[in-house]
Protein backbone atom coordinates (compact mmCIF):
# COMPACT_ATOMS: atom_id res chain seq x y z
CA UNK A 1 0.00 0.00 0.00
CA UNK A 2 1.11 3.92 -0.52
CA UNK A 3 0.01 6.86 0.52
CA UNK A 4 -0.18 8.46 -3.35
CA UNK A 5 -3.60 7.67 -5.41
CA UNK A 6 -3.35 4.68 -7.08
CA UNK A 7 -3.93 4.97 -10.86
CA UNK A 8 -6.60 2.49 -12.03
CA UNK A 9 -7.00 1.69 -16.11
CA UNK A 10 -10.30 -0.20 -16.77
CA UNK A 11 -11.46 -2.10 -19.52
CA UNK A 12 -14.61 -3.73 -20.99
CA UNK A 13 -16.72 -4.99 -23.62
CA UNK A 14 -19.00 -2.56 -25.34
CA UNK A 15 -21.41 -5.96 -25.65
CA UNK A 16 -22.26 -6.07 -22.54
CA UNK A 17 -24.79 -3.67 -21.09
CA UNK A 18 -25.56 -5.10 -17.69
CA UNK A 19 -22.65 -4.42 -16.41
CA UNK A 20 -22.95 -0.98 -15.63
CA UNK A 21 -24.35 -0.80 -12.38
CA UNK A 22 -21.66 -3.08 -11.27
CA UNK A 23 -19.55 -0.43 -13.48
CA UNK A 24 -20.55 2.17 -11.31
CA UNK A 25 -20.14 0.59 -8.13
CA UNK A 26 -16.51 0.27 -8.91
CA UNK A 27 -16.46 3.34 -9.97
CA UNK A 28 -17.77 5.19 -6.67
CA UNK A 29 -15.79 2.79 -4.65
CA UNK A 30 -12.72 4.11 -6.39
CA UNK A 31 -13.48 7.50 -5.91
CA UNK A 32 -14.53 7.50 -3.25
CA UNK A 33 -10.98 6.32 -2.19
CA UNK A 34 -9.35 9.38 -4.44
CA UNK A 35 -7.55 6.81 -6.58
CA UNK A 36 -7.06 8.39 -10.26
CA UNK A 37 -9.38 6.49 -12.47
CA UNK A 38 -8.65 6.26 -16.94
CA UNK A 39 -10.91 4.31 -19.03
CA UNK A 40 -10.07 3.00 -22.42
CA UNK A 41 -11.57 4.90 -25.43
CA UNK A 42 -13.68 2.85 -26.69
CA UNK A 43 -15.59 1.42 -23.91
CA UNK A 44 -15.79 5.05 -22.30
CA UNK A 45 -17.55 6.69 -25.35
CA UNK A 46 -20.05 3.28 -25.76
CA UNK A 47 -20.73 3.88 -22.33
CA UNK A 48 -21.14 7.58 -22.13
CA UNK A 49 -22.97 7.68 -25.58
CA UNK A 50 -24.94 4.34 -25.36
CA UNK A 51 -26.06 3.93 -22.11
CA UNK A 52 -25.65 7.63 -20.94
CA UNK A 53 -23.75 6.86 -18.10
CA UNK A 54 -21.93 10.52 -16.62
CA UNK A 55 -18.18 9.37 -16.14
CA UNK A 56 -17.38 13.10 -15.04
CA UNK A 57 -13.67 13.03 -13.41
CA UNK A 58 -12.13 10.19 -15.07
CA UNK A 59 -9.24 10.23 -17.53
CA UNK A 60 -8.89 8.36 -21.49
CA UNK A 61 -6.81 7.03 -23.47
CA UNK A 62 -6.59 5.48 -26.43
CA UNK A 63 -4.63 2.42 -27.90
CA UNK A 64 -1.57 1.37 -25.65
CA UNK A 65 -0.78 4.99 -24.18
CA UNK A 66 -1.78 4.50 -20.97
CA UNK A 67 0.11 3.45 -17.06
CA UNK A 68 -1.58 2.24 -14.42
CA UNK A 69 -0.74 0.42 -11.02
CA UNK A 70 -3.44 -1.92 -11.88
CA UNK A 71 -5.96 -2.65 -14.47
CA UNK A 72 -9.30 -3.58 -13.95
CA UNK A 73 -10.99 -6.12 -16.74
CA UNK A 74 -15.00 -5.73 -16.91
CA UNK A 75 -15.99 -8.65 -18.44
CA UNK A 76 -15.88 -12.18 -18.88
CA UNK A 77 -12.62 -14.21 -19.79
CA UNK A 78 -12.25 -13.20 -23.38
CA UNK A 79 -12.35 -9.37 -22.04
CA UNK A 80 -9.57 -10.19 -20.08
CA UNK A 81 -7.95 -12.02 -23.14
CA UNK A 82 -8.24 -8.95 -24.90
CA UNK A 83 -6.87 -7.06 -21.76
CA UNK A 84 -3.63 -8.93 -20.94
CA UNK A 85 -2.85 -8.42 -24.76
CA UNK A 86 -3.41 -4.87 -24.20
CA UNK A 87 -1.14 -4.71 -21.05
CA UNK A 88 1.43 -6.63 -23.04
CA UNK A 89 4.93 -5.61 -22.08
CA UNK A 90 3.94 -3.45 -19.18
CA UNK A 91 3.40 -5.50 -17.02
CA UNK A 92 0.70 -3.93 -15.18
CA UNK A 93 -1.26 -6.68 -12.54
CA UNK A 94 -4.82 -7.03 -13.96
CA UNK A 95 -7.94 -7.59 -11.87
CA UNK A 96 -10.50 -9.81 -13.17
CA UNK A 97 -13.72 -8.46 -12.77
CA UNK A 98 -16.52 -11.50 -13.72
CA UNK A 99 -19.44 -10.46 -15.83
CA UNK A 100 -19.58 -12.89 -18.06
CA UNK A 101 -20.75 -16.93 -17.31
CA UNK A 102 -17.66 -18.80 -16.13
CA UNK A 103 -15.22 -16.53 -15.31
CA UNK A 104 -12.33 -18.73 -14.80
CA UNK A 105 -9.66 -15.82 -15.35
CA UNK A 106 -11.93 -13.39 -14.66
CA UNK A 107 -12.61 -14.53 -10.79
CA UNK A 108 -13.93 -11.60 -8.47
CA UNK A 109 -17.91 -11.51 -8.92
CA UNK A 110 -19.49 -8.59 -9.24
CA UNK A 111 -21.50 -8.77 -5.41
CA UNK A 112 -17.59 -9.40 -4.31
CA UNK A 113 -15.94 -6.30 -5.48
CA UNK A 114 -15.77 -3.36 -3.15
CA UNK A 115 -14.38 -5.92 -0.63
CA UNK A 116 -11.85 -7.29 -3.25
CA UNK A 117 -10.97 -3.68 -4.21
CA UNK A 118 -10.27 -2.71 -0.68
CA UNK A 119 -8.18 -5.85 -0.34
CA UNK A 120 -5.70 -5.27 -3.09
CA UNK A 121 -5.51 -1.61 -2.16
CA UNK A 122 -4.42 -2.29 1.24
CA UNK A 123 -1.76 -4.68 -0.14
CA UNK A 124 -3.24 -8.03 0.62
CA UNK A 125 -3.09 -9.63 -2.75
CA UNK A 126 -0.99 -11.77 -4.22
CA UNK A 127 0.10 -12.31 -7.92
CA UNK A 128 0.37 -15.03 -10.52
CA UNK A 129 2.29 -14.74 -13.61
CA UNK A 130 1.15 -16.53 -16.23
CA UNK A 131 3.10 -17.55 -19.72
CA UNK A 132 2.20 -15.66 -22.68
CA UNK A 133 3.34 -16.38 -26.62
CA UNK A 134 3.50 -15.56 -29.97
CA UNK A 135 3.14 -16.10 -33.20
CA UNK A 136 5.22 -15.01 -36.19
CA UNK A 137 4.70 -15.79 -40.05
CA UNK A 138 6.54 -16.39 -43.09
CA UNK A 139 5.55 -16.31 -46.16
CA UNK A 140 2.33 -14.64 -45.84
CA UNK A 141 0.96 -11.22 -44.42
CA UNK A 142 -0.85 -11.74 -40.93
CA UNK A 143 -2.51 -8.83 -39.98
CA UNK A 144 -3.71 -9.95 -36.75
CA UNK A 145 -2.92 -9.56 -33.05
CA UNK A 146 0.80 -11.60 -32.53
CA UNK A 147 0.49 -12.57 -29.00
CA UNK A 148 -2.11 -15.02 -26.33
CA UNK A 149 -2.32 -15.86 -23.22
CA UNK A 150 -4.82 -19.07 -23.85
CA UNK A 151 -3.36 -20.51 -27.21
CA UNK A 152 -2.16 -20.04 -30.88
CA UNK A 153 -3.86 -22.43 -32.92
CA UNK A 154 -3.78 -23.38 -36.56
CA UNK A 155 -7.32 -24.79 -38.19
CA UNK A 156 -8.44 -26.27 -41.00
CA UNK A 157 -10.73 -23.38 -43.29
CA UNK A 158 -13.62 -25.49 -44.56
CA UNK A 159 -15.24 -28.67 -43.63
CA UNK A 160 -14.25 -30.86 -46.25
CA UNK A 161 -11.05 -32.02 -45.52
CA UNK A 162 -8.28 -32.36 -43.06
CA UNK A 163 -5.02 -30.54 -42.83
CA UNK A 164 -1.12 -31.39 -42.84
CA UNK A 165 0.78 -29.86 -40.20
CA UNK A 166 4.35 -30.43 -40.42
CA UNK A 167 5.56 -29.87 -36.74
CA UNK A 168 9.19 -29.44 -35.33
CA UNK A 169 10.00 -28.12 -32.28
CA UNK A 170 13.44 -26.78 -31.72
CA UNK A 171 14.38 -27.58 -35.55
CA UNK A 172 13.77 -30.78 -34.95
CA UNK A 173 11.10 -32.61 -36.69
CA UNK A 174 8.63 -33.66 -34.50
CA UNK A 175 5.58 -35.33 -36.26
CA UNK A 176 3.13 -34.51 -39.18
CA UNK A 177 -0.21 -34.46 -37.82
CA UNK A 178 -2.99 -35.46 -40.21
CA UNK A 179 -6.00 -33.44 -38.28
CA UNK A 180 -8.84 -30.65 -38.29
CA UNK A 181 -6.16 -28.85 -36.72
CA UNK A 182 -3.37 -28.69 -34.20
CA UNK A 183 -3.78 -26.16 -30.29
CA UNK A 184 -0.52 -24.42 -29.00
CA UNK A 185 -1.51 -23.36 -25.87
CA UNK A 186 -0.07 -22.21 -22.32
CA UNK A 187 -0.83 -23.66 -18.71
CA UNK A 188 -3.37 -20.37 -18.35
CA UNK A 189 -5.26 -22.05 -21.68
CA UNK A 190 -4.75 -25.55 -20.92
CA UNK A 191 -8.61 -25.48 -19.51
CA UNK A 192 -10.25 -23.90 -22.65
CA UNK A 193 -9.86 -25.09 -26.26
CA UNK A 194 -7.10 -27.75 -25.54
CA UNK A 195 -8.69 -29.42 -22.95
CA UNK A 196 -12.13 -29.38 -24.88
CA UNK A 197 -9.76 -31.64 -27.15
CA UNK A 198 -8.62 -33.89 -24.46
CA UNK A 199 -5.51 -31.99 -23.77
CA UNK A 200 -4.31 -32.81 -20.10
CA UNK A 201 -5.45 -29.73 -17.26
CA UNK A 202 -1.72 -27.91 -16.59
CA UNK A 203 -0.61 -25.34 -13.41
CA UNK A 204 0.21 -21.95 -14.56
CA UNK A 205 3.63 -21.41 -13.40
CA UNK A 206 5.02 -25.31 -14.74
CA UNK A 207 6.71 -23.13 -17.79
CA UNK A 208 5.19 -25.42 -19.95
CA UNK A 209 3.32 -25.72 -23.48
CA UNK A 210 0.62 -27.85 -24.43
CA UNK A 211 0.46 -29.52 -28.48
CA UNK A 212 -3.04 -30.94 -28.73
CA UNK A 213 -4.62 -32.47 -32.33
CA UNK A 214 -7.80 -31.22 -32.91
CA UNK A 215 -9.73 -34.25 -34.40
CA UNK A 216 -6.63 -36.07 -35.91
CA UNK A 217 -6.80 -38.94 -38.41
CA UNK A 218 -4.82 -41.57 -36.00
CA UNK A 219 -5.29 -43.32 -32.99
CA UNK A 220 -1.70 -42.93 -31.31
CA UNK A 221 -1.07 -39.37 -31.75
CA UNK A 222 -1.51 -37.86 -28.44
CA UNK A 223 -0.88 -34.29 -26.58
CA UNK A 224 2.35 -33.74 -25.89
CA UNK A 225 3.97 -30.79 -23.07
CA UNK A 226 7.23 -29.23 -23.88
CA UNK A 227 9.05 -26.83 -22.16
CA UNK A 228 7.85 -22.96 -23.03
CA UNK A 229 11.22 -21.97 -23.81
CA UNK A 230 10.72 -24.00 -27.30
CA UNK A 231 9.91 -22.63 -30.55
CA UNK A 232 7.20 -24.42 -32.64
CA UNK A 233 7.31 -24.22 -36.51
CA UNK A 234 4.50 -25.22 -38.53
CA UNK A 235 4.36 -25.99 -41.84
CA UNK A 236 0.61 -26.21 -43.23
CA UNK A 237 -0.66 -28.13 -46.51
CA UNK A 238 -4.42 -27.65 -47.40
CA UNK A 239 -6.50 -28.85 -49.69
CA UNK A 240 -8.05 -25.63 -50.28
CA UNK A 241 -4.62 -23.87 -50.44
CA UNK A 242 -5.70 -22.36 -47.04
CA UNK A 243 -6.05 -22.18 -43.55
CA UNK A 244 -6.74 -20.41 -39.92
CA UNK A 245 -4.80 -19.43 -37.70
CA UNK A 246 -6.43 -18.32 -34.44
CA UNK A 247 -4.92 -16.11 -31.33
CA UNK A 248 -6.81 -16.80 -28.29
CA UNK A 249 -10.19 -17.04 -30.35
CA UNK A 250 -9.73 -14.71 -32.96
CA UNK A 251 -9.19 -16.16 -36.57
CA UNK A 252 -7.22 -15.02 -39.37
CA UNK A 253 -6.94 -16.36 -42.72
CA UNK A 254 -3.54 -17.94 -43.97
CA UNK A 255 -2.46 -18.91 -47.56
CA UNK A 256 -0.93 -22.57 -48.40
CA UNK A 257 3.06 -22.56 -47.88
CA UNK A 258 3.46 -19.81 -45.24
CA UNK A 259 4.84 -21.18 -42.18
CA UNK A 260 4.21 -20.24 -38.63
CA UNK A 261 6.60 -19.95 -35.49
CA UNK A 262 5.07 -19.96 -32.23
CA UNK A 263 7.09 -19.36 -29.23
CA UNK A 264 7.31 -17.64 -25.46
CA UNK A 265 6.49 -14.16 -25.51
CA UNK A 266 9.07 -11.34 -24.12
CA UNK A 267 6.07 -10.67 -20.76
CA UNK A 268 4.56 -12.82 -18.85
CA UNK A 269 0.91 -11.86 -17.44
CA UNK A 270 0.22 -11.20 -14.30
CA UNK A 271 -3.24 -11.54 -12.53
CA UNK A 272 -4.45 -10.66 -9.18
CA UNK A 273 -5.60 -13.12 -6.82
CA UNK A 274 -7.12 -11.32 -3.57
CA UNK A 275 -8.53 -12.87 -0.50
CA UNK A 276 -6.46 -15.91 -1.13
CA UNK A 277 -7.88 -17.32 -4.09
CA UNK A 278 -6.22 -20.19 -5.43
CA UNK A 279 -6.22 -22.09 -8.76
CA UNK A 280 -7.13 -25.23 -7.52
CA UNK A 281 -10.11 -23.82 -5.59
CA UNK A 282 -11.05 -22.16 -9.29
CA UNK A 283 -10.53 -25.75 -10.23
CA UNK A 284 -13.28 -27.31 -8.46
CA UNK A 285 -16.03 -24.73 -8.23
CA UNK A 286 -15.76 -23.35 -11.82
CA UNK A 287 -14.48 -26.63 -13.96
CA UNK A 288 -16.37 -28.28 -11.34
CA UNK A 289 -13.24 -30.86 -11.26
CA UNK A 290 -13.94 -34.25 -9.55
CA UNK A 291 -17.37 -33.75 -9.12
CA UNK A 292 -19.17 -36.58 -8.18
CA UNK A 293 -23.11 -36.07 -9.02
CA UNK A 294 -24.22 -39.72 -8.69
Amino acid sequence: MTDRPLTIAIFGNSFQPRKSTSLLRVLSFLKSRGERVMFDREFYDFLTSEHMLDLTGVDVFDGDDFDADFVISMGGDGTFLKAAVRVGIKQIPIIGVNMGRLGFLADVLPAEVEAALATIIAGNYAIEEHTAIQVVTEGGGFEGCHYALNDIAVLKRDVASMISIRTSIDESYLVTYQADGLIVSTPTGSTAYSLSNGGPIIVPQTRTLCLTPVAPHSLNIRPIVISDKSVVRLEVESRSHNYLVAIDGRSYTMHEGSAVTISRAPFVTRIVKPNGLRYFSSLREKMMWGADKR
